[in-house]
């Protein structure tokens, strides 16, 4: 046998073992464990279930590739595991992952992140026009039965801020600076982008994360595409929806716990905002009496803007890539920094 490189103790540094659990809410294929396997050869396979019950032994698993486990499971799965070293989210929030527990082990955590951004930026996108070009309106008057053309705003006439630029973030920023719209996005570290200071190439203008009330007050259209950690739950609370411009939207294609429901429920009653857009909530899946469901110009959506026939395929082989880099001992891609949660 060769040297072996990898932290893994199984043949030629793959892991041992490698737990399983759902991911994406899809059962995985017979294409998906051979890719795995290929990517780690003589690693055993270990099948969890979302209540944590496992097909087989887990005192040798080393890495865990990880789904919507709720966190009370995650934390007793991997007590389950002595020898665990890396967990890959098969999500790119990691907030029910980084877990006290987690931390503790000292656990390498990497996510999906790149994974999801092309279906998601195209769900932005499709909101942005279905406003612009008013079909919720125009489908009212067919439901009506009446002929009555509505002027719409050219995607040129569209400023759109993006408040984290991260992949999502510049996923949507290249769609829409392919439509013409002006793009502003607020961004930790502004600095450290490609390119000429400030800006991103198609023309956007990327500001530090402080001046995101310069962002509202500039944007028709506000666009969450930020982690949740400590410092952004409810970062979006009655304060800083005051200082949206007027009639203007926003969307949430990231976490439901940094919008204050409550208060944007305020702002679009009294103002300033004319709509929002809401593809993940607080609570999930939302309570069939829950009173969002009544609000006007409140679009509201299941979670379902990530959803394609490609995120399965480039999941699996993201895991299979950093099997590999596991393998040969090389860093791994999508690496979380516990200290800032992503």
């Amino acid at each position: 046998m060769g040297q072996r490189s990898g932290p893994g103790s199984g043949p030629g540094g793959v892991p041992a073992a490698i737990a399983l659990s759902p991911i994406l809410s899809a059962r995985y294929r017979q294409v998906d464990l051979e890719r795995i396997a290929e990517a780690a050869p003589g690693s055993r396979l270990v099948s969890v279930s979302l209540e944590g019950l496992a097909d087989a032994p887990l005192d040798e698993v080393e890495v865990l590739l990880r789904g919507p486990l709720p966190t009370r499971v995650f934390d007793r799965l991997i007590t389950r595991c002595p020898r665990l070293i890396w967990v890959h989210s098969a999500t790119a929030g990691v907030e029910r992952v980084l877990t006290p527990s987690a931390q503790e082990r000292g656990l390498v955590i990497t996510n999906a992140r790149g994974v999801f951004s092309t279906p998601i930026a195209e769900y932005v996108i499709m909101m942005v026009l279905a406003v612009a070009r008013r079909l919720p309106q125009l489908l009212e008057l067919q439901r009506e039965r009446t002929w009555q053309p509505l002027e719409a705003r050219e995607m040129h006439d569209v400023t759109i801020g993006i408040v984290g630029l991260g992949s999502i973030g510049r996923a949507v920023a290249d769609l829409a600076t392919a439509f013409g719209s002006r793009v502003i996005a607020t961004r930790r570290r502004p600095d450290a982008m490609d390119g000429p200071p400030g800006s991103l190439p198609g023309r956007v203008e990327v500001l530090a994360a402080d001046a995101l009330p310069e962002l509202l007050a500039r944007s028709d259209f506000v666009v969450l595409a930020l982690p949740l950690t400590a410092h952004t739950e409810d970062l979006f609370d009655e304060a800083m929806l005051a200082r949206m411009k007027p009639g203007s939207w926003l969307i949430n294609v990231a976490r439901g716990r940094l919008v204050d429901e409550r208060a944007l429920v305020r702002a679009l009653r009294d103002g300033p905002l004319r709509g929002a857009v809401l593809d993940t909530l607080r609570d999930e899946p939302l309570d069939p009496a829950s009173p969002l469901y009544e609000v006007p110009n409140l679009i509201l959506t299941p979670h379902t803007s990530w959803t394609s026939g490609r995120v399965l395929d480039r999941s699996i082989e993201l895991f299979c890539e950093n099997l590999g880099r596991f393998r040969r001992g090389e860093p791994l891609h999508n690496a979380v920094d516990p200290r800032l949660g992503y």
